[in-house]
Order: C-alpha cells, then sequence, then structure tokens
C-alpha cells in the first residue's frame, strides 16, 4: 500500500511546494482538492500546456498524483446532468496530469427522493460516464460520505453499474461514526470496489467532530490497514485533514502512524 494527503492540509502551498513537502515527508502521492481556491492549480480552467507541466513536476519529483478530489453529487435529480458534465471534464483533467483516479460524492438525496431511487440516479450518473472514464484510464471512486455512509448503500450503486471504471473512496470514518458498522462489516461490504481510502481520526465532543491524532480517536486504523494488507490491497491509503494543525505538524506524525500500522 502507499500513502497520500490531500491538499486541504497546505491550501496555501504551489503545486511545486506540495510537491516537494510529500517528497521531504516520505508520501508517495498527493491529492489535489479542486473548487476550494488551493494553490496548486489543478481545476478545470487548467491549460493544455499547464496540465502537461504539472504531470512532468509530479514525474520529475517521483510523486504520484493519487486522486483528484472532486464535489460533484449525484443524488439530486435537477443537479445530476451537471454534475456528469462536470465529472466528464474531471476525468479528462486527471488522466491529463497522470491521476489515475477521481473522487466523487453520492450527495445528500433530495426530499421526495426514496432511497431506492437515490441508487438508481446515482448508478446511473456514474454508469454515463463510466466508458469514458475507461478509455482515459481513470477511475470513478464513489466515497463513503453524506448520505452513503452505509456500505451497503454504497454496495448497491456498485453492483447496479458493474463496471471497473466505477469504484468505492472507502473513507473508514464514516461509516463507523454515521452508519454505525464496524471496521469489518464496511470492509467486506465494499471489498470488491475498494480503490481509494481516505483516513483520518476524531472524537465527538457536545455533538462535533473533533479531529485528533490516530490513535487516540475512535477509528481504528490498525483494524483497516490489517484488513486491506490482508487482501494484499496497493492502492492509496490518503489522509484528509481540513483547518487542523499546522502540516508539518500533522503530516510526518500521522504517517508514521500508519506506516507502523503497515510494518
Amino acid at each position: 500500500m502507499k500513502f497520500s494527503f490531500m491538499s486541504f492540509s497546505c491550501p496555501e502551498l504551489s503545486l511545486e511546494a506540495l510537491l516537494d513537502l510529500a517528497l521531504e515527508f516520505g508520501y508517495d502521492g498527493v491529492e489535489p482538492r479542486v473548487e476550494c481556491k488551493h494553490g496548486h492549480g489543478i481545476e478545470l480552467g487548467l491549460s493544455a500546456a499547464g496540465r502537461t507541466a504539472a504531470r512532468a513536476l509530479a514525474d520529475v519529483r517521483g510523486v504520484a498524483f493519487s486522486c483528484v478530489a472532486t464535489s460533484c453529487v449525484y443524488a439530486d435529480p435537477q443537479k445530476r446532468s451537471q454534475m456528469v458534465a462536470d465529472t466528464q471534464r474531471y476525468i479528462d483533467l486527471a488522466a491529463d496530469i497522470g491521476a489515475s483516479r477521481i473522487r466523487v460524492f453520492g450527495g445528500v438525496i433530495p426530499a421526495g427522493i426514496s432511497r431506492a431511487q437515490a441508487v438508481d440516479g446515482v448508478a446511473g450518473a456514474l454508469a454515463s460516464v463510466a466508458e469514458q472514464a475507461s478509455r482515459r484510464g481513470v477511475t470513478v471512486c464513489l466515497e463513503t460520505h453524506d448520505d452513503w455512509c452505509d456500505p451497503a448503500d454504497v454496495a448497491a450503486v456498485m453492483t447496479r453499474v458493474g463496471h471497473p471504471a466505477i469504484q468505492v473512496n472507502w473513507d473508514i470514518m464514516h461509516p463507523v461514526r454515521v452508519a454505525h458498522v464496524t471496521m469489518q462489516e464496511a470492509f467486506t461490504a465494499l471489498k470488491p470496489w475498494i480503490r481509494h481510502v481516505h483516513f483520518h481520526d476524531g472524537v465527538s465532543r457536545d455533538g462535533k467532530l473533533i479531529m485528533v491524532p490516530i490513535g487516540q480517536g475512535e477509528i481504528d486504523h490498525a483494524a483497516a490497514v490489517r484488513l486491506l494488507k490482508a487482501a494484499h490491497w496497493d492502492g492509496y491509503f490518503s489522509g484528509e485533514w481540513i483547518d487542523w494543525e499546522p502540516y508539518a505538524t500533522h503530516l510526518p506524525r500521522e504517517l508514521a502512524t500508519m506506516k507502523g500500522f503497515a510494518a
């Protein structure tokens, strides 16, 4: 397995500085978060020359783009067609810079839409971009997030789509905290489709999630690593920390903890 981190840890950094930071701390990759005005500049408006330059810079540094983290959501029928169009553009962006994955969301299910209807809608949207993703060598990964924290609901979408270019971004926190399933139950439900993993730890205080160092919170990262390692999984564990500690504090510490679990 490999390790990366999302640009939320250091949103002010340029792409060159972001890649240098990953190299300095021993990460294998970085995950640019788009649509958040981060300094890396990996956005839909990046020119063809800019995309070529970004890919070359990552190659020279020996740091991969593990994933492009988008905001695309599909559960709302009123927004679905635009989200599909955006997804198609992000597939091309990812392919152009050499990223093999993009992250997408199911999204909040609007009032009046049943779970079954939402599964159909999300699956249909993902199926509609699957062939393009396959042609461009990109995997579209649906995250266990928002109204899709329950692994069974995500598995239902994956079963419905049935295409190798449509897979899962397993955020190991949300199924445990929100859907109240165990790490083992989440892994068992999602195992056939896990292509990208997000990790972070936290505790609940007064109804709010407070980020804490791995091992001090509610999420059993050692179990997640053990399950994936036993399955000979070779994807990226990608750390996602938003508005937390200075990156020089948490990036090396959290990586050391995760590598300790993987040893």
